[in-house]
């Protein structure tokens, strides 16, 4: 059996060497962030804008971030770790990042370390879903719209129980709202519906996380427009699609919400444009 590594601060290990004590931050408050980005052959995509968030997020995070966390860095690492754990056709890639150990809620320091992860990806994760998602809303809890509720916190207990309501009730995905009753996003991807032509998002002020695919496909020249806009539960009920998006499959498209079925005309377009070229 292959031997597995991660990267720890910088050293390759293996997999299976502990490495957290119990005053571990991330274990005891989700004191940090991660990114989750997919890599082919080494190489991670729309790296810019993942480096992008992630130097973000540290910042609104008060960490100390070393003159050598640089993309350059970080991509060469996740190369490295690729090639150890031979996953160099196309991998999930995890970068998280925690605070030193120490304190209480107050840290004793704003040291960041890390751990990058990589596993194999099924190359099924390019393909656009054959059959429609079924998705619903999660009831349990509601998001908030301050400035961290765009983060990938290492602090995701809404998410895990909006996946296990999923799961209990046999959805594929399960959105979130904010206190305002309004679509956030959804436990593992951002949200778009396709309206009278347009292509609609929440905008970040509506608390969802400021995912990667988002901001890439609002930025892409795409034959629709797109615009970023609050969206209700009627405005999906009314949908003439729904897409949900990430940085590991682009894009997915949903076939059912409640009593509601959609099409996939857009979502089809996207994902070939989004794809082309990948491999």
């Amino acid at each position: 059996m292959q031997q597995v590594y991660i990267c720890y601060n910088g050293k390759f290990i293996a997999a299976s060497e502990p490495i957290f004590t119990a005053d571990n931050r991330s274990f005891r408050y989700g004191d940090g962030c991660f990114e989750t980005m997919r890599a082919v052959r080494g190489e991670v995509q729309l790296s810019e804008l993942h480096f992008e968030r992630l130097m973000a997020s540290l910042h609104l995070l008060h960490f100390d971030a070393p003159h050598i966390f640089t993309r350059h860095y970080f991509t060469r690492l996740i190369a490295e770790l690729c090639s150890r754990n031979n996953h160099n056709r196309l991998a999930r890639v995890r970068l998280t990042i925690f605070r030193s150990d120490g304190g209480l809620y107050d840290p004793i320091n704003n040291h960041p370390n890390f751990i990058i992860q990589t596993s194999e990806l099924d190359r099924q994760v390019l393909e656009l879903n054959e059959r429609g998602l079924v998705i619903d809303v999660f009831p349990e809890a509601r998001k908030s719209c301050d400035k961290f509720a765009t983060i990938k916190s290492n602090n995701c207990l809404p998410y895990i129980m909006a996946a296990m309501y999923g799961k209990q009730h046999r959805l594929n995905e399960t959105i979130l709202l904010n206190a305002k009753e309004r679509v956030a996003d959804t436990t593992i991807a951002n949200l778009f519906i396709v309206s009278n032509k347009q292509l609609i998002t929440p905008p970040l002020s509506e608390g969802c996380v400021c995912g990667v695919m988002r901001k890439h496909i609002i930025d892409m020249d795409l034959p629709f427009k797109v615009i970023e806009k609050p969206l209700t539960i009627a405005d999906l009920e009314n949908a003439d699609e729904i897409l949900l998006t990430n940085a590991i499959t682009g894009v997915r498209w949903v076939g059912q919400f409640r009593e509601n079925n959609y099409g996939n005309a857009a979502a089809v377009i996207l994902h070939e444009l989004l794809h082309e070229g990948v491999l």
